[in-house]
């Protein structure tokens, strides 16, 4: 026997959340919106903080189906569970609401940006929705949102109910990256269109290696947290969001697409904090490519050996994709920081950027013979 796949609305397809929006959408002149989605948001308050499967007045409204061996034997879909926190969630923040607060296309990272303009500061922000995006289940995961949805209710900031319940189904997959993305992006949004014309603002924002500053008090704060994304996918680290400069359009950070200028800042990024690591000096040599700065390791260091760089630089000229040549210039940074030579890291993004893209397969090539031939020409040595 099957149960929880009839409706109490006329929208048996739909979820409970998308029928009390369509219903009260409906309404004119003020009237009230149908018994039954009155009875049902009643119901939600009440399954708040219930176990899911608990709560007999909630499981005529799940759309999930449960089998009742299932529900005996507290072997629970992880789409039911997800479905009963996004139905709970919707009960409170829908009560003594006067609008819908099921708004599609809204996230949660894009609900939590909303709240700067005045319920909440940007680093309060920051800390709700990092604790959020760090829950370790999907129970904490729930008790997170649950603490802001009064303050999305204050400010009249609505969610895309049935985009959360993806997400809550997500959040233990391997989707769960995804979902990661999405909120980050959508949170750092600068404002774009939906045809991937970005704003002036981002249009001129710099990377970070650009802009770094040993003399700021978060400096040593921000290259811990960049390098904490070392060999994690781009986007699925909260500390890194607000580094990112990647110009992407809304559309692109609310489906938290990974994209391969995504991934290759990401990189870059994490590659610098490893090479700025206790260094004031910034790292960022325009010009300077990896052949050429293994060619100053060995021109200004008494105790280097030219096999163990050529070896170095080798494992980075062989590199099969990306995230491997990622990996080797971690191992080689560290080398570059004792001798004080530094990395042009633009170019090094442009590289992590083409180096495995099939729709340009000669780049790679053309990287690796300009580094290659960069450290057998002998040049003069310049300045970090």
């Amino acid at each position: 026997m099957r149960t929880s796949t009839s409706s109490p609305g006329p929208f048996p397809s739909l979820f409970f959340w998308e029928e009390f929006t369509y219903a009260a959408k409906r309404t004119r002149d003020g009237g009230q919106v149908p018994a039954w989605a009155e009875r049902g948001l009643r119901a939600l308050r009440d399954g708040l903080g219930c176990e899911p499967g608990n709560a007999p007045a909630m499981r005529h409204l799940h759309r999930v189906e449960l089998t009742d061996d299932a529900y005996v034997n507290g072997q629970l879909p992880d789409a039911y569970r997800a479905e009963h926190g996004a139905l709970t969630l919707f009960g409170l923040h829908q009560t003594a609401g006067a609008q819908p607060v099921h708004r599609r296309g809204v996230g949660l990272g894009t609900a939590v940006r909303s709240l700067r303009d005045g319920v909440l500061s940007t680093s309060a922000a920051e800390r709700r929705l990092t604790a959020a995006a760090t829950a370790h289940d999907l129970d904490e995961l729930v008790s997170h949102v649950q603490g802001l949805v009064p303050l999305l209710r204050k400010a009249d900031v609505g969610l895309d109910y049935t985009r959360l319940y993806r997400d809550l189904a997500d959040w233990l997959t391997p989707a769960h990256g995804r979902v990661l993305r999405a909120w980050g992006l959508q949170y750092t949004d600068p404002g774009t269109t939906s045809d991937g014309e970005h704003t002036r603002q981002d249009a001129v924002a710099r990377p970070y290696w650009n802009t770094f500053d040993a003399d700021l008090a978060r400096t040593g704060a921000d290259l811990a947290a960049l390098r904490s994304g070392a060999g994690r996918e781009a986007g699925t680290v909260p500390a890194m969001w607000p580094f990112y400069r990647t110009p992407l359009s809304t559309e692109l950070r609310n489906r938290g697409a990974l994209t391969r200028s995504l991934a290759a800042e990401h990189a870059a990024l994490t590659v610098f904090a490893v090479h700025q690591q206790g260094r004031t000096t910034p790292v960022h040599a325009e010009g300077r490519t990896p052949g050429h700065a293994c060619r100053l390791l060995l021109d200004r260091s008494d105790d280097a050996d030219r096999t163990s760089v050529e070896r170095r630089l080798g494992a980075l000229l062989t590199s099969l994709d990306a995230g491997e040549l990622a990996q080797h210039l971690r191992g080689l940074v560290p080398l570059l920081r004792r001798a004080a030579i530094g990395l042009d890291y633009e170019a090094l993004r442009h590289a992590l950027r083409w180096w495995d893209d099939p729709q340009r397969p000669q780049e790679q090539s053309r990287i690796r013979n300009r580094w290659d031939r960069d450290f057998r020409i002998t040049a003069p040595s310049r300045p970090a």
